[in-house]
């Protein structure tokens, strides 16, 4: 596939907003990759990371090599995923902890809107697929309300782990992979380890994340190949289950102490707005829902014209 400089560009812009997403708990980045129209080649490009590549690599050259791993495509990508975590990580927690309701409400929109345009992917619609559907969407909203590990794990074996976790989720639209961090008491830890500029922690989590990636990506390509429309409608459950998690309004039920010696949120249920304790600034939530709305809208027509 022949590319110009202003396509790669754009390609990195997309893994910018990918990253951004993934920085949140509860925003897929996959749901982002899918929704710009790069998900099955993303998924293509990293499964031809195999014990094939390496035989290419030494019996024709790195030129091919790069060229069958899809190379150029990869590297812009993934630079657009680096900056915008490296860039973004402090900005997102200053969102997440000064303006919840109204940063949550840009996302809800935007996932909203993604269950529709993936939906819509949808060939034909069988008793299988409504069944996947009907599963993945109670199984993704039953993650959402499980409670997070009190307490906070950095070893550098479990900070692995979780990279290795974490991406699988990452790369699968609905579900959080941030959140699944959450889940396993190591998303402050490499917040943390991000922002603090710890490479030896946040290099042991991206290695975990490599080989994570490297083995699941396969397992979906294989999906997409040869169940496509089912593998879409579960892809489509799991973003509506994940709805519950990105809803703007939450009544904290129980908190929990952080290693600052400050009161957190530790298990929440969402509420409306009406009943949210506190200013529900539902005016501007809604704005920015719809804002995150119609950019999906426009996605989606901008790659239609595209193609």
């Amino acid at each position: 596939m022949s590319r110009s400089i202003k396509d790669y560009v754009v390609i990195g812009l997309k893994g910018m907003a990918m990253g951004a997403a993934d920085v949140v708990p509860g925003v897929s980045g996959g749901t982002i990759a899918f929704i710009s129209g790069i998900y099955e080649e993303l998924l293509g490009s990293i499964s031809n990371v195999n014990l094939k590549l390496f035989k290419i690599l030494k019996t024709e050259g790195v030129k091919a090599a790069w060229k069958q791993v899809n190379g150029s495509f990869l590297l812009a990508l993934f630079i657009g995923i680096f900056i915008s975590i490296i860039s973004l990580a402090k900005t997102i927690k200053w969102l997440l902890e000064n303006e919840p309701v109204l940063l949550w409400s840009f996302f809800f929109g935007l996932v909203l809107a993604s269950i529709i345009y993936i939906g819509k992917q949808i060939e034909k619609w069988n008793v299988v697929s409504i069944l996947a559907l009907i599963v993945a969407t109670f199984l993704a909203y039953y993650v959402t309300t499980l409670n997070p590990l009190v307490s906070e794990n950095s070893s550098l074996l479990f900070m692995f782990l979780a990279g290795a976790i974490a991406i699988c989720a990452m790369i699968l639209p609905g579900i959080s992979g941030a959140f699944i961090l959450v889940l396993l008491g190591a998303y402050k830890p490499i917040l943390s380890a991000v922002n603090d500029r710890d490479l030896k922690t946040v290099a042991v989590v991206g290695l975990g994340a490599i080989i994570g990636l490297l083995s699941f990506s396969k397992i979906l390509k294989w999906m997409f190949t040869n169940y496509k429309n089912i593998t879409l409608a579960t892809l489509t459950g799991f973003i509506i289950g994940s709805l519950n998690k990105i809803w703007p309004w939450k009544e904290t039920l129980t908190w929990r102490t952080n290693s600052h010696g400050i009161e957190v949120p530790l298990k929440e249920q969402s509420i409306s707005p009406f009943n949210f304790d506190g200013d529900p600034q539902l005016l501007m939530s809604i704005i920015l829902a719809l804002i995150g709305f119609v950019l999906i809208l426009l996605m989606e027509k901008l790659a239609v014209k595209k193609a």
